[in-house]
């Protein structure tokens, strides 16, 4: 194969759509997607017309004097992006797997907009603003790192908010699922790892087919659906009184979703509200690009971004950035005030107990929930080793 100025390509099937600033292309045949500029998209268009790239070459820079065009580059470019089938009729050998979900086709799109259409969108956002005031006026609703603490046996605390945690972590995930079909689009849940967590994530790469507005609400379904229980177990605790067995549990889900709220406002790493910053933004590579540029004032950043910022992308760069620093802040906020007391009273409360051995039903109570632990810790390995094979 020699790829050279005077070459002419054949491309496999690409799907293109205009986006914010620029375009989005869909290999059709992975499924993969690529953000690209206007004359790239012109370029692309002169190649599936049948020109040759010195044609191209010469016309794009005509239509576009201040650009430094190189087609033999661009054509490189294609080459390591499996988007070229041929090269001046010798076929390029590439292996193709087709990456777009294919799951959750049973669910029915009308149950999706069920959930998510033009009125049920407006009360999701008044039900935050309702949350934000109840909070307000009643600081007592507020979470503290104890509330978690509902029995004495520290196994029956574990189990229990680990249960309320997953079963609110699985209809977060449902609420993006739900999105997804309510635009006849397949979905796949996925287990993945956040910091210390073991999290479900549903594979939101066939929003790219949608409009940057509609993406909007898949990327937001899951927190809307967190918003609406946060609403119901406020109001139940503004109506029940204190120190009940109902309180409690009401207390336990206040505080899980306390924190997964906080945790979505982590822009240093890839959460819903990230994914709706780059979507109103237009910059679809803000971590990176954003890692790049605070690797000039942080030492022990390192610049090893794969990506280049647009043209006019720098300002909104720079404000990542901002928000990056401050998603750690939060984080250490987290660290500070939840999970370090959280796990320094629960170790304190059961360690001594493994001094009492026999019949104490404490002594097991302590077994189990370092038990617990470790297996949490062995998750979490398993889901570091996992996505560093992948990668």
């Amino acid at each position: 194969m020699n790829l050279s100025i005077n070459s002419q390509l054949n491309l496999y099937p690409l799907t293109i759509r205009q986006d914010k600033k620029h375009y989005i292309v869909e290999d059709s045949l992975s499924g993969d997607f690529f953000e690209m500029p206007k004359i790239c998209i012109d370029a692309i268009n002169m190649i599936n017309n049948g020109e040759s790239l010195v044609s191209i070459q010469q016309e794009l820079k005509l239509k576009n004097p201040d650009e430094d065009v190189d087609l033999v580059e661009f054509a490189e470019q294609l080459l390591d992006l499996g988007l070229i089938k041929e090269i001046d009729g010798e076929a390029i050998q590439v292996t193709k797997k087709n990456q777009t979900p294919t799951g959750f086709k049973w669910i029915s799109p009308q149950v999706g907009r069920l959930f998510f259409n033009r009125v049920t969108i407006k009360l999701y956002i008044a039900i935050i603003f309702i949350n934000i005031f109840l909070i307000v006026l009643n600081p007592k609703l507020l979470p503290g790192y104890r509330d978690i603490f509902l029995f004495e046996a520290m196994t029956l605390n574990i189990l229990t908010y680990m249960g309320i945690s997953l079963l609110f972590i699985i209809i977060h995930e449902f609420g993006h699922i739900l999105a997804v079909r309510a635009h006849n689009m397949p979905a796949k849940l996925e287990i993945g790892h956040r910091l210390l967590f073991i999290v479900f994530e549903t594979d939101l790469t066939t929003a790219w087919k949608l409009k940057p507005k509609q993406r909007n609400v898949l990327y937001l379904a899951g927190i809307c659906f967190d918003q609406l229980i946060l609403f119901s177990a406020l109001s139940l605790k503004l109506l029940y009184p204190e120190n009940s067995i109902l309180t409690g549990f009401l207390a336990i889900v206040i505080l899980d979703l306390f924190i997964k709220f906080i945790y979505q406002c982590c822009f240093y790493m890839k959460t819903d509200l990230y994914y709706v910053l780059e979507n109103m933004t237009g910059c679809y590579n803000l971590m990176e690009n954003g890692r790049d540029y605070l690797s000039n004032w942080i030492p022990f950043m390192k610049k090893d971004s794969t990506t280049e910022a647009f043209e006019g992308e720098g300002s909104v760069i720079r404000i990542y950035s901002l928000f990056y620093i401050l998603g750690l802040l939060f984080t250490f906020c987290l660290f500070g005030f939840y999970f370090v007391p959280q796990a320094f009273y629960a170790y304190a409360q059961t360690l001594p107990e493994l001094l009492h051995p026999g019949g104490n039903p404490y002594f097991w109570d302590a077994v189990v929930f370092l038990g617990q632990s470790i297996l949490m810790v062995g998750l979490l390995l398993y889901s570091w080793i996992k996505n560093r094979m992948e990668a």
